[in-house]
Formats: C-alpha cells, structure tokens, sequence
C-alpha cells in the first residue's frame, strides 16, 4: 500500500490506511535516514487517546530499533511536548502517532525534526525512497535500538510551560475540554498547577470517545459550560492539543483571529511586540484587520495551512501567527502550535489586565463572512475561465473597498471554495452567490456547501 505524506503527516482509517507494517516501514526508514544524515539516534515518540496508537506506536518504534536508533516513548502526550522535548534534548527526531481533529478510527504519524518542526519536504521525500529499498545489512546486537518507556522528560516540559506566567491564576475559573485527547490530563494539570479553579469536561478517555463529545471543532461544547460554569473563560483542544479554541463567559466563540488579537493588542500597549506584525491567512475576517490596524498592527496574509503560516512569519520575522481553527504559533515559544502555550497566552493577558474574556470580546465586530464550497465535475483551467474571471472580477468591486472576495481550489478535493466578506451581509451574499453560480454553469456541479465564518472557525 502506497504511503504518501500530506500536509500533516501520514494519516488515514488505523489498520487499513494505515497498518502496523507502514508504521514500521516509516519508523526502519526514518531511522536510515537519521544515519545517513549523522543525526543523534535518538527519537522521542508520543501518541494521542486512540485505541490504535498502542498498536501504531509500537510498530513505529520497532522500525526504528530495527535501524539503530533508540526511542523513548513517552506515551500520551501533545504534539506541543513532543515539538519541545525533540528541540531541547538529545534526540534526532521526534513522532506524533495521532489523527489530531479526526474521529478515532483514524490515526496518523507525523515526524517532526530536531529543530521541534515538521521534518520538510525533502527528508519527507528522502523517507519514501528508502521505504522502497531493501535494507538486507540490519544491525544486530549491541546496535539494535532499544525502547524506554519513560514520562520523565515531561516534567521538563511542564517547568516550561508553568515559566511562562509569572503571574499565575489564582482567583480564576477556568472551564477546560480536554477532548478525550492528548491534552486531557497534562492540559489541565498545568492550570491547576498555576493556581485556578478548573470545572472540566472531555477527561475520561476510552479509546473511542477522542473528539466526539466536544474539543476545538465542536466548540458548542465549551461554550455551553463556560457559561453554564460562570468561568471567566473557557479552553478546548483538538485531539493532539496542538491548538485550543476559546469561549467567553457568555458562551461566545473565541476563534484564532480574536485570540491573536487580543494578545498582539494587549503586549503592543506592554511592550514585547516586536515587529508589529500578525500572520494570518486568507481567511481571516476583515473586522480583525481593522481592528490590528487601530492598534498599530500589521496583518499578513499567508495561504490556509499551518506550514505556510510558519514560513511567512520566518520571511517577516513576526513573532506569532496562525489560523481560525486555533492553531497559533508563538515564535518566541516554539516553531509549531502548540494548544497548551496558547491557552496559557491567552488566559496570561486576562490576569495582566484584570478582565474577563467576555470584555475583550466586544472590541471588534466581524465582517460579516461566507464561505460556499462548490463541488465542481472538473477544476482544470477554471483559473483561465474568462467567464469565471469576470465574474470575480465583477463580485469583488461589489464588496471593495472595505470587503474581499477569495476564490481558491481545494488541494484534496475536486472543490473550490469560494469566500466573500463585507461590512454588511446583503453585499457579501451577492458577490459569493455570483461566483458561485457561474463555476456551476461554466464547470459543472453543485453546491456542497454554504457556511457562514461570521462567528466560526474557518475552513
């Protein structure tokens, strides 16, 4: 079975995309990889709640020892701590088994580099390669790898988290969904560790329940017992707490955007905010941009996708970025996202400026925004359609200037996404409605969708 890397990692259904025995071929040449490359032979293994990560885990690692390299699994743990553990210790590597956002019969593998981001494109390509070669002359004895099942290095990366806040928690209540995830025990140890009361839900992982009850994409949840709690504010995670999405008191939507905003609003006025620039993506709501420019802010646009984010903040030097969805990158705290740190980010700016959540959430309005993803029976050449163009070009002077209209394919599936913002909705409605119907007549179709991103999370 053909093994490709996307966008993040390899994933598919546990066991039929995805098998013990790709797991071990990914792990045997990763591991040739390592030793080719000279790197320390060493690999830091975590996984998220999912039945099957013992399974896939298990193999990944043994792929490993096959190639020389020793592991030390450290069992459930965020993609966060693995990111920081492989950067700040001595290991060649590290290994996420998880699906993040997926429901539990998926699983996934991802493999981050020394410096505690993805491995790139090219290590990626190199892995392939060697999956594809016999490695008849294996090490044998004493230059077999060899596993330990370990949790200390954890606590390294517990001392990190707790050194952000100086400030602490106490007085706070915190309403924290764990999402039967990775972050459902370390997630909600370190709030309480750092003095606040927590009332939490998504604790009590089986296997089976990662994602369905609540977590980062089903925000209802969180939303539903931080108002029901009285807590200033409410966290959840995804299933590997690489990103957290927040709700206030009265159980409104703290998504990406708003918590990049008022983060970067809150240190532009303390100092700490150098440049003053925010990455975002082509998504994020105009209200948002307005609101960064009032503030002395810059926002940059990246395409969607966490990688691309990463890149444009390296270009510009900007110290955070990131996505509706909540995957937020803080540079000066580690080179991926990491649920956890914004979580502690985010509730830091609330204990410095003695408010709660709700408060910060009435500064900006969203522009109003829509999104209609349209299933069409070819993408091939729809960006040279001249039809096409001119009815971009005629849906976005209907929403300029304050407005913006983006058209874009999609990588995966045979759609293209149409998104259109304006200060009202009746502007915003017309120009995506356009676009939308002239792809159905020039390519053929139909609407799979219409999501209104006003107060979501994104695509």
């Amino acid at each position: 079975m053909a093994i490709k890397f996307g966008t993040d990692g390899v994933r598919g259904v546990a066991n039929q995309a995805l098998r013990p025995e790709d797991a071990f071929a990914i792990g045997l040449a990763a591991g040739r990889l390592l030793k080719e490359q000279g790197a320390t032979p060493q690999v830091v293994i975590g996984r998220d709640t999912r039945r099957s990560g013992t399974m896939l885990g298990s193999a990944l690692a043994s792929g490993f020892c096959s190639a020389g390299v020793d592991v030390t699994s450290l069992e459930v743990a965020p993609t966060g701590a693995i990111s920081f553990i492989a950067r700040t210790g001595d290991y060649g590597m590290g290994a996420v088994i998880s699906a993040s956002h997926n429901p539990a019969e998926d699983n996934g593998i991802k493999l981050i580099a020394h410096d505690g981001k993805k491995i790139s494109d090219v290590d990626e390509a190199r892995i392939i390669a060697l999956m594809g070669q016999e490695f008849s002359n294996r090490p044998i004895e004493g230059d077999v790898g060899e596993i330990t099942a370990s949790r200390d290095e954890l606590d390294r990366y517990m001392e990190f988290l707790e050194s952000l806040v100086p400030e602490r928690f106490e007085g706070m209540t915190l309403a924290i969904d764990g999402a039967h995830g990775a972050g459902f025990e370390l997630g909600i140890e370190i709030f309480r560790r750092l003095g606040a009361e927590t009332v939490v839900l998504g604790d009590a992982p089986d296997g089976m329940n990662i994602n369905a009850e609540g977590g980062a994409t089903k925000p209802e949840t969180i939303q539903e017992l931080t108002q029901s709690s009285g807590a200033v504010a409410g966290i959840a995670y995804d299933g590997d707490a690489d990103r957290a999405v927040f709700s206030d008191a009265r159980g409104r939507l703290v998504n990406g955007d708003r918590t990049m905003a008022i983060w970067a609003s809150h240190w532009r006025q303390h100092g700490g905010f150098e440049p003053p620039i925010i990455v975002g993506t082509v998504m994020s709501n105009g209200g948002f941009e307005a609101y960064a420019s009032q503030n002395g802010i810059q926002l940059e646009r990246a395409d969607v996708g966490d990688k691309y984010v990463s890149r444009r903040m390296v270009e510009l030097g900007a110290i955070v970025g990131g996505e509706q969805s909540g995957h937020i990158i803080f540079a000066e705290r580690g080179p991926t996202g990491d649920g956890l740190v914004t979580a502690l980010e985010l509730m830091r700016v609330l204990k410095r400026e003695g408010r709660d959540l709700a408060s910060f959430y009435d500064e900006f309005e969203n522009y109003p925004q829509l999104l209609v993803n349209v299933k069409v029976a070819r993408k091939d050449g729809w960006e040279t359609n001249p039809t096409v163009n001119a009815a971009i070009q005629q849906a976005t002077s209907l929403v300029a200037p304050e407005g913006r209209l983006n058209v874009r394919a999609s990588g995966t599936q045979p759609m293209i996404r149409v998104m259109g913002e304006a200060p009202d909705a009746s502007r915003r409605d017309e120009a995506v409605e356009l676009v939308a119907s002239t792809l159905l007549a020039e390519l053929g179709g139909e609407i799979y969708s219409r999501v209104d991103l006003t107060h979501a999370l994104g695509d």
